[in-house]
Formats: C-alpha cells, structure tokens, sequence
C-alpha cells in the first residue's frame, strides 16, 4: 500500500507544457503581438479608406519639404505618440523609390532629438523582431514608418522634433 504522505504523479503532455511556458511568458507575447500588428499597419496603408484618411490628416510642417522631396524622394506625413506615449511614430510617404532606397540601409540607425533638450532617441531593436522600420526595397507611392522610443513619456504631444536617418535629416517635426 502506498503511504499516505505520497502524492500521485501528474505527467503533463508536451501540449500542456507549452501552454504553461506561455502563460509564464504572457506579457512577452502580448508585446510582440503588437509588434506584429505595427509591423502589418503599412500593408493597408494602400487600402482606398485609409488613402483618403491619409491625405486628409497630413500636416504640412516644414517649408522644407519640398527641398526634402526633391532630394531623398520621400514626403513626411507625421509624427505621432503612440503606444500609451511610451513610441513616437514616424509615417512618410516614398515619391521616388530610387531616390529613398539609401535610407532603408539596414546599416542606417535612425534617430530621434527632442529640439528642446537635445535628448536623443534610438528605435527600439527586439531580438525576436528586430528593429521597428522597414528596411525592405522602398516602392513608391507606399507609406512607411520608423518607431522611436519615448521611455518615461519624454516628449510630449507638441514637442518640436528632428529625425536623423545617415545623412537625411527632418527637422522640426511637430508631435501630434
């Protein structure tokens, strides 16, 4: 007879084991869930909808965006807190894919200054996912993002910013 201080055994299936693995590691898989969901925002940026919202949304900032245009072949659209204000996302529209391919160099690491305090923001580089910009060959007429990172809510809604990618620089971005 066994003894009464002996519990039986409970042999978990390689199934069960996974789904505890996952629910010890949930807050690690909400994050790259939305990751995976900013990673897939520019494949309906094409969609008729969002065009029409796009174009109505745009903010012209900057009396340097057509010099910008003209010479790295991409037009900024805006500079968005998003993510609770904890990322700062940057859309821009490509106007000539040959004229912006330098800037997706996956060698290329953006940057972001808050002109104000000459702080410095770097886009965030997941292990899983890797950096939060596209670096594939730019299309045009397409929209793209770049996420930045703002721990501790730095910048704030109407804050002036510049981004940096190589040798393209965008000043005075206003936060939205």
């Amino acid at each position: 007879m066994p003894h009464k201080h002996n519990k039986p055994r409970i042999y978990k299936t390689a199934g069960q084991v996974d789904m505890i693995l996952v629910y010890k590691n949930i807050n690690k898989v909400i994050f790259i869930l939305i990751i995976i969901c900013f990673l897939q925002l520019p494949v309906f940026a094409d969609s008729p909808e969002v065009k029409k919202q796009d174009t109505a949304q745009e903010t012209v900032i900057v009396k340097d965006y057509q010099n910008i245009n003209e010479k790295w072949g991409i037009k900024p659209l805006h500079m968005r807190l998003s993510a609770g204000g904890y990322m700062l996302d940057f859309r821009y529209r490509v106007t000539d894919a040959e004229k912006a391919s330098p800037i997706f160099s996956r060698a290329l690491k953006p940057f972001l200054i808050d002109q104000a305090t000459g702080a410095k923001f770097s886009v965030p580089e997941p292990p899983k996912v890797g950096a939060l910009r596209q670096t594939r060959r730019p299309a045009a007429d397409k929209n793209y993002f770049i996420i930045f990172a703002n721990p501790g809510n730095y910048v704030k809604k109407g804050n002036r910013v510049t981004v940096v990618i190589g040798e393209l620089k965008i000043e005075n971005l206003v936060v939205e």
